[in-house]
């Protein structure tokens, strides 16, 4: 179930940035109170699966793979550059998150 929660936590961690970039500094109300509220569902879910994870274990993998979706969903949808050192990076971290899966964290 640990692995469930965190997933919807990166789920909606992502939904977090793509809205902040759509509220443009909080000027525009409803994507403000999308960035908020998805801010604190991921939040919420997130701390259901730390009480699994070590803290610092589940937290690494909440925001890489979010971070990896971000990236990716950026390039998708808001039609931002994807060049192959962003690639690569992107593999890095998938890289990190399977090394620390590894390690038996949860």
């Amino acid at each position: 179930m640990h692995w469930l929660h965190l997933g919807i936590a990166v789920i909606f961690e992502i939904t977090v940035a793509l809205s902040a970039e759509r509220a443009r500094g909080f000027t525009r109300p409803s994507w403000t109170a999308a960035t908020l509220a998805s801010g604190a569902v991921a939040t919420y879910f997130l701390s259901r699966a730390l009480l699994t994870f070590d803290v610092g274990v589940g937290y690494a993998i909440w925001t890489s793979l979010a971070g990896v979706g971000i990236v990716v969903l950026s390039a998708l949808v808001l039609r931002q550059r994807l060049d192959w050192r962003k690639a690569l990076g992107i593999l890095a971290v998938i890289g990190g998150v399977v090394g620390l899966q590894l390690s038996g964290a949860a």
